[in-house]
């Protein structure tokens, strides 16, 4: 089996590493692991105690569409729970692992740590319900709740600390209670049914400030509780086939009693007593010890059910070390592999709860963390879906992207409509912790479906870009600079990505002279050194490394074969060679890009006591000589000032004359020529006849100096870059410049 792993701000850590007795602990099936803790969770006590009161206000019509809704947003979710469970070997962790195995590990663990968050606190809400029916059915407990509750939840906690097949038993007469509970209802409810009260409660009667929705909000968290199974994920054998089912056939059987429910309470009784009697469910049943006894099972099932799910989902997100602080909660104890270390911690959260006694305030959270992990699920089979990877492959076949969306949107609604004010207050707790997680550099080594997404996007975007026509008015800088990390250039990495500017492309490319077949091995080694090394500079930029019998081949060959489509590299940036022996092979390689029909750079850094990523001071100088070269020269000057740094940076636009008669005409051709190209730049020109004197001292305080230059016709001549060596040798930054003819200033 592969091991996956994180890594924590550079550091690897193994996550969910199968432990060798792994196999002993998945001995849950369909029925004991996912059916009966989702049924259980399902039917809890707003059947017992709220239900009367959602048909009462709504009529037995509209009761039944409630449910209905209710379960559609459940099943939706049932299904993309399916779709993805079928994807992938589910293992510890439920929702959690499924999340963010698909939409990453920062998301992941957002939702992780709040649904382990509303498991625990749940854990007293149920205890404390349970607290008060006991009380109520035997009030010579006692009037103290929070010690009854501190007992009842010790109770719960030895039961799931014993270990999950105890609690699960447990849990098989539970559920025997609760059948008993529901069929001793429906005999009482149908011995008193008539059509008459089925017609007269059939159409609605709201209170004041009520509606539909407010009956639907009210009634939804009944609904709720589809997780329990999948919670159980690494205690199953085969989560694949059990959460399916079992959670499916959670939501049919749950759904079927629900609307049984709301006909027997329509035509049993009426509306008054639908509205006024609390526990009408009791009144109306052939035993009301049963019902009874069914609010007891209801709410300490419920209790189960959470007590044993929230330490699953921890113990995943300490394995993943997620968050660091919580690694001692990865570990399991005895035979089959429990985690009591969770299980202790979802205790102590538990009991703040109950002694607090009141959890008014939090219960709405609770049920909105539910709501964000059944939409995030949605969320991620969805992703999954559109983003067409061919490792989707789920054996679930009955779930669409579509279904998955209206899950999403299902959820998120339902959130808003329940109470906006948590919702909103959810959401941005999500995206805090969203945040957090992403500045803990958190790195997963398995693949999630953002990658697949964004391939399939880039796929379509580039298709679409290549049926496009190719107008100068979209050119942008797609830079491929050649041994930019060496470490006799430091500065030419720094340049090369200003050059690029914030929008355009960068490649690192880098060529091993030698033969190709020799050296394959070092090429990815050097690929790979590349990478890193484009990593720890903070560069955004792609590598590209090619072994060639010569440095001209080996530069034709990365200009060709870089990039694909439309996306290709169009300006070459060389770093200036001070050795003389290697001016003919520079000259070929350079050659060669001029006939590939690319534009060319030569940067030339002298000695510099500047920090390599700090601009340095002064202004931006572009030397105009005419239309072959300068229109790429003051775009270049452009570029570069919308880098950070960069920004105050003066552009200069100069040119020189000899005669002082044409110093006017040019003066004003420079001015209009930067307004035309909506470029800012000051206007100079200059009456001489010795450039490179005039260059020396008038750009001496220059930042930064652009010039252009042409090849010679004789293609053996070396001598051209002796010429350029002259007029920019003493300068502290020089770019030598050559455009191919591909862009418009004015465009």
């Amino acid at each position: 089996m592969p091991v996956r792993s994180v890594h924590h701000a550079g550091a690897p850590v193994v996550a969910q590493m199968p432990h060798r007795n792994e196999p002993s602990r998945r001995r849950f099936g369909t029925f004991g692991g996912v059916f009966t803790p989702c049924t259980l969770t399902i039917l809890g006590v707003i059947m017992f105690l709220r239900f009367g009161q959602v048909v009462g206000q709504t009529g037995v019509a509209r009761a039944l569409l409630v449910v209905l809704l209710a379960k559609l947003i459940t099943t939706l979710t049932a299904l993309s729970l399916s779709a993805i469970a079928t994807n992938t070997r589910v293992r510890v962790g439920g929702a959690y692992y499924l999340i963010s195995r698909s939409l990453g590990i920062e998301f992941g663990g957002a939702i992780g740590i709040v649904f382990f968050l509303s498991q625990a606190v749940s854990v007293s809400m149920y205890v404390i319900g349970f607290t008060e029916a006991l009380l109520a059915v035997f009030p010579d407990l006692g009037d103290s709740p929070r010690l009854v509750g501190t007992v009842v939840n010790v109770a719960v906690f030895v039961c799931v600390f014993i270990g999950a097949g105890w609690t699960i038993k447990v849990q098989y007469g539970i559920l025997a209670v609760l059948g008993a509970s529901i069929a001793a209802f429906a005999i009482g409810a149908a011995s008193d049914a008539s059509l008459a009260n089925l017609r007269a409660n059939w159409e609605p009667a709201y209170a004041k400030g009520s509606g539909f929705l407010v009956m639907f909000a009210l009634f939804f968290p009944a609904a709720t509780g589809i997780m329990a199974g999948a919670n159980m994920s690494g205690d199953l054998r085969d989560p694949g086939r059990a959460i399916p089912r079992g959670t499916l056939a959670a939501i049919a059987v749950t759904g079927i009693v629900y609307l049984m429910f709301a006909v027997l309470l329509g035509a049993a009784t009426d509306r008054d007593a639908l509205l006024d009697d609390p526990m009408v469910v009791s009144s109306l049943a052939a035993s009301s010890l049963l019902i009874t006894a069914g609010v007891f099972a209801a709410t300490l099932s419920s209790a189960l059910g959470s007590m044993m799910g929230a330490p699953r989902i921890l113990q995943a997100l300490a394995r993943d070390k997620v968050f660091r602080s919580l690694g001692l909660f990865g570990r399991s104890s005895g035979a089959n592999q429990e985690p009591r270390r969770a299980t202790a911690l979802t205790f102590v959260i538990a009991q703040g709860g109950v002694l607090l006694g009141d959890l008014d305030l939090v219960a709405p959270v609770i049920t909105m963390f539910f709501l964000i992990t059944y939409g995030a699920l949605n969320l991620a089979t969805f992703v999954e879906a559109i983003a067409n990877n061919p490792s989707y492959r789920p054996t679930f076949r009955y779930s669409h992207w579509s279904t998955s969306l209206l899950g999403t949107l299902g959820c998120f609604g339902v959130m808003f409509l329940i109470d906006a004010v948590w919702a909103a207050a959810t959401l941005l707790a999500m995206a805090a912790i969203y945040s957090f997680l992403v500045r803990q550099d958190l790195e997963a080594t398995w693949g999630d479906a953002h990658g697949g997404g964004m391939l399939e996007r880039s796929r379509r975007n580039l298709l679409r870009l290549e049926l496009e026509r190719y107008h100068p008015k979209n050119w942008r800088p797609s830079v491929l600079a050649l041994g930019a990390l060496k470490e006799d250039r430091k500065n030419l990495a720094a340049f090369s990505r200003w050059l690029a500017g914030p929008h355009g492309l960068l490649v690192i490319g880098q060529v091993i002279v030698g033969d190709p077949e020799e050296f394959a091995e070092r090429q990815r080694s050097h690929e790979r050194v590349l990478r890193k090394l484009i990593a720890d500079q903070g560069l955004e930029a792609f590598p590209a490394v090619t072994v060639a019998s010569s440095l001209s081949a080996g530069v034709n060959a990365l200009v060709q074969c870089t990039g694909l489509g439309a996306l290709r590299p169009n300006l070459v940036l060389f770093g200036w060679s001070e050795d003389p022996a290697r001016r003919g092979e520079v000259s070929a390689a350079m050659r060669a890009v001029g006939r590939l029909g690319r534009s060319l750079a030569i940067l030339r850094v002298e000695e510099d006591e500047t920090e390599a990523w700090e601009a340095p001071p002064g202004p931006i100088d572009v030397w105009w000589r005419g239309q072959d070269n300068g229109p790429l020269m003051l775009l270049l000057a452009h570029i570069l000032r919308k880098n950070e740094g960069w920004r105050t940076h003066r552009i200069r636009l100069r040119r020189v004359v000899k005669a002082e008669a044409g110093r006017a005409d040019t003066l004003a051709h420079l001015a209009e020529l930067a307004a035309r190209a909506r470029i800012p730049a000051e206007p100079e020109v200059f009456v001489d006849d010795d450039f490179r004197e005039l260059l020396s001292s008038h750009s001496a305080d220059a930042a930064f100096v652009i010039l252009g230059f042409v090849f010679p016709e004789d293609d053996t001549d070396t001598a051209w870059l002796d010429g350029l060596d002259r007029i920019s040798s003493g300068l502290p930054r020089v770019l030598l410049v050559r455009s191919a003819g591909d862009m418009s200033l004015e465009a």
